[in-house]
């Protein structure tokens, strides 16, 4: 793969990187016009597959927080087509690492010293290459050691690069008025959270030794000692990326084991941390050669305060959802109903979440759930296709619930997206004994 000798990092300079990107998808549209004058049978298929590639390539050499939002929405299967979610997943673990000349350069400027004076060996050629940083091989002591090592000026550019895709977002997830903001502001926290190494160290070994108990589920140890604000290691792991693992897997029963210990190791944070890792794409999660699910990144745990945790579990209950008046208290607490409603926006608005919640929060309501079931995900698709198209949800205003929801739902649909491609089946009430 080719590598990069330099990243951009100025705002003038990555804001030109996607400027030139919007003109190659001007282009796409262009052509894709012209030619369905000529075949008006002509689909869409080909001008997502060629807008998803020029975007893509756009941001894998800006890196940073533009390339994560990309791997955000790649992780949502049915807010974007097929090609870009195909695309986008790119940037969870393969994207074009720095140069090894650069590599050098950006250790000396973090540590003050070249990787060589720090470790008996280190591979100067990267093994994995993400959106934030890379990581690669090195020894010391006779351990074999992951050294993950963050793209320069990707702190620094954070919140430029959320300004730049700010209209975009806006547009795409209809978030209209000032409200908006409080979203914007919850994703800058947590990127820049992402990009303090020391922080994502010390949640690794937090979450490694609360967890220690479930079974089928192993962490990397972390060195502190060897670690940096901009640097972290850790035990290599031996391993395939999940999405690799899933590909060839024919047992079901191995498929089944995994995916139980995925959602104990969900739901028992959740439920006994009130934190969880909020990042579940499958570059974060290996399977090793005994069929053990391995975490290895923390850089994105997301807090649960009470005030939102307990009406979000509270509102899937049944006894909550079949009654009007609990159901409505829990769409205030959860700020999805507002005291300036009107008596249209109240009744919209109960009536659209009720159907969400009522088809999302399945798999809490039973006692076993199969994520295998493709009539379940294609409800999820429809629904979410069928909101795409209201025009009635379009004029009023998005910015509909708790900053909270972001994360917290990015990481359940996360974690129902790696079960279905298992194709897992799983004690849903299993967690329960493994917490105090």
């Amino acid at each position: 793969m080719k590598t990069l000798d330099k990243i951009p990092t100025g705002k003038i300079e990555r804001a030109s990187q996607l400027v030139k990107t919007g003109f190659k998808v001007g282009g796409n549209y262009v052509a894709y016009y012209g030619e369905k004058i000529i075949h008006p049978s002509l689909t869409r298929d080909k001008l997502n597959e060629s807008n998803a590639e020029d975007i893509y390539d756009g941001l894998k050499n800006m890196k940073g927080s533009a390339l994560k939002v990309a791997q955000m929405l790649s992780m949502d299967k049915n807010i974007l087509p097929k090609a870009y979610v195909d695309k986008f997943s790119l940037s969870q673990f393969s994207v074009p690492p720095l140069s090894a000349p650069l590599v050098r350069k950006t250790f000396k400027t973090y540590l003050g010293q070249y990787p060589e004076a720090i470790y008996d060996t280190f591979t100067p050629d990267s093994v994995n290459a993400a959106s934030i940083g890379q990581v690669h091989k090195a020894t010391k002591d006779g351990k074999q050691l992951a050294v993950k090592i963050q793209y320069p000026g990707v702190a620094d550019s954070i919140s430029s690069d959320l300004a730049i895709v700010k209209p975009f977002a806006i547009k795409m997830f209809n978030l209209q008025g000032k409200d908006s903001e409080k979203y914007f502001k919850e994703v800058e926290h947590k990127l820049i959270e992402e990009t303090d190494y020391k922080l994502e160290v010390r949640q690794g070994i937090e979450i490694a030794e609360a967890c220690k108990n479930i079974p089928n589920l192993r962490f990397p140890k972390y060195y502190p000692e060897l670690s940096s604000e901009k640097t972290i290691t850790m035990d290599w792991m031996d391993g395939e990326h999940l999405s690799e693992w899933t590909a060839h897997n024919k047992d079901r029963k191995k498929a089944d084991k995994i995916g139980q210990s995925l959602w104990d190791f969900y739901l028992f944070q959740m439920h006994q941390l009130r934190q969880v890792h909020a990042d579940p794409h499958p570059g974060n999660f290996l399977v090793d050669e005994n069929d053990d699910l391995i975490a290895i990144d923390f850089g994105c745990v997301k807090q649960v305060p009470d005030e939102f945790y307990y009406p979000y579990f509270e509102i899937s209950k049944p006894e909550i959802l079949d009654n009007v008046v609990l159901f409505m208290e829990k769409m205030y607490d959860l700020e999805v109903l507002r005291k300036d409603d009107t008596q249209q926006e109240i009744e919209y608005f109960t009536g659209l979440f009720h159907q969400m919640l009522s088809l999302c929060t399945k798999p809490f309501r039973s006692e076993s759930f199969d994520f295998s079931d493709e009539a379940f995900f294609k409800e999820i698709s429809d629904l979410g296709e069928a909101f795409s198209k209201d025009s009635q949800l379009r004029k009023m205003n998005g910015n509909r619930s708790s900053k909270h929801f972001l994360y917290i739902n990015r990481t359940f649909f996360g974690l129902y997206n790696l079960l279905h491609d298992l194709k897992a089946r799983v004690d849903t009430q299993h967690y329960k004994k493994y917490m105090k």
